[in-house]
């Protein structure tokens, strides 16, 4: 076929199948780490690459998002994500006692000593199969979760069990327990997916919360600072508006950087956050009586952070806009005043003109008769050299005749100059 493809069209049909879920079977041992990354995507590459090369497994591929390998005394899966990186690590078999012998133990430990970030998330997980007497979680809870209560409910139809404390233990991991009462293997596999994604996505969710109680304070402050300004407004005068105008533009620019510092992780919370209801949607949970289910524990200990996170986001944006009012209502204050200082240059200006004019036209009726005089002057001595010349004239009448003459010629001169000059003017 004669077709072209578009360049990201296999990278973006390859994304829809990305990460998929392993193929688990009970009974399993699993841990699971998820990494707050650094920000160097090259670290997180390079340490994967070196767990790769120490166990001699298949190399991994340039710009490759995920990694999954059978590495004999264990499984790893490796996931890279925006903010984080995902490891799990499986053992088949049992233990005799549950937890006595997490996955994790197989792993290198000079490796997992050299992983770049900071853990975010880390569980021990049992895959077991459904027992044929009923489970006592009361039991489990003091064996196993230091009498913890648990959290727990059947799945995806009744055919899985989960239970954990969603605690962090004395090892610095969570515990959850799942039991297969007839799930496919990629069941299995996508439950236990849901179960770690829940968990990282709770804790990257709750990012944001210390930073929204952070952010209150400075919330009040701003906003008691603006209704200040607000206050004071009212009875300012124009020398007043120049401090008024740099305290608002002074708190404008708190406000902006604080938002700018902070609202790619508002976002990113509310987006965590709509994951894990998400994935705890998809559990398709029944109860078991005496716990809580996934979604009553995050809908009693989650959303009420969350809600506090979307308060305080949604008061700073209002703080914006109340300060981006008041600065357009005190630059227009301003501006009228500059108007007003404008009208009273302009009216000194035409003032001043008008007092130019005036002068302008004594000093033209000066020059007419400066001219004038010059001009007569000149006419006298013409005169008197034609009298001498033999003419017979009377010099002074002479003289005394061209002296209203002169003067109008002059005069007419001056207009039509000064007419020429305002026509010129007007175009």
């Amino acid at each position: 076929m004669m077709l072209v493809d578009h360049p990201q069209r296999r990278a973006l049909n390859d994304e829809v199948h990305a990460r998929p879920p392993e193929r688990l079977r009970a009974p399993m041992r699993l841990t699971y780490l998820a990494m707050f990354s650094s920000g160097d995507r090259t670290k997180d590459t390079a340490a994967i690459q070196s767990l790769i090369t120490m166990m001699s497994g298949k190399p991994l591929g340039e710009e490759q998002n995920h990694y999954s390998a059978d590495f004999g005394s264990f499984r790893v899966k490796w996931e890279r994500h925006n903010e984080f990186v995902r490891y799990k690590f499986f053992v088949s078999g049992d233990e005799a006692h549950l937890f006595s012998d997490p996955a994790i133990n197989v792993v290198p430990k000079e490796w997992l000593a050299s992983l770049p970030g900071e853990v975010i998330a880390a569980n021990h997980a049992v895959l077991l199969p459904m027992p044929e007497e009923q489970i006592r979680t009361d039991q489990l809870s003091d064996e196993v979760f230091a009498g913890n209560a648990l959290i727990g409910s059947t799945t995806s139809g009744g055919k899985g069990i989960v239970l954990t404390d969603f605690r962090i233990h004395a090892d610095g991991f969570g515990r959850i327990v799942f039991y297969d009462g007839g799930l496919t293997p990629r069941q299995f596999g996508r439950l236990v997916q849901r179960i770690m994604e829940i968990d990282t996505y709770r804790s990257m969710a709750l990012l944001t919360f210390p930073i929204a109680k952070e952010l209150s304070p400075f919330l009040h402050h701003s906003e008691q600072e603006l209704l200040s300004i607000i206050a004071g407004m009212e009875h300012a005068t124009e020398e007043d508006e120049p401090e008024l105008f740099d305290r608002i533009t002074h708190l404008e620019a708190q406000v902006e950087r604080r938002r700018s510092d902070t609202h790619f992780r508002f976002s990113a919370g509310d987006a965590y956050y709509d994951i894990v209801q998400s994935r705890v949607e998809d559990l398709r949970e029944g109860r078991i009586e005496g716990l809580q289910t996934f979604r009553e524990f995050n809908d009693r200990r989650l959303a009420p952070a969350m809600a506090t996170c979307h308060a305080v986001f949604s008061r700073h944006e209002a703080l914006l806009e109340r300060i981006g009012r008041t600065t357009l209502l005190l630059s227009t204050r301003v501006n009228v005043t500059r108007e007003k200082q404008n009208q009273a240059v302009l009216k000194s200006l035409d003032r001043r003109a008008n007092l130019q004019l005036r002068l302008q036209q004594t000093v033209e009726g000066l020059s007419v008769a400066a001219i004038s005089y010059y001009i007569v002057g000149l006419v006298g001595y013409g005169v008197k050299g034609l009298k001498a010349y033999g003419v017979d004239i009377n010099a002074d009448i002479a003289v005394a005749v061209s002296i209203p003459i002169v003067v109008g010629i002059v005069a007419f001169g001056l207009w039509r100059f000064h007419k020429a000059l305002d026509k010129d003017f007007r175009k």
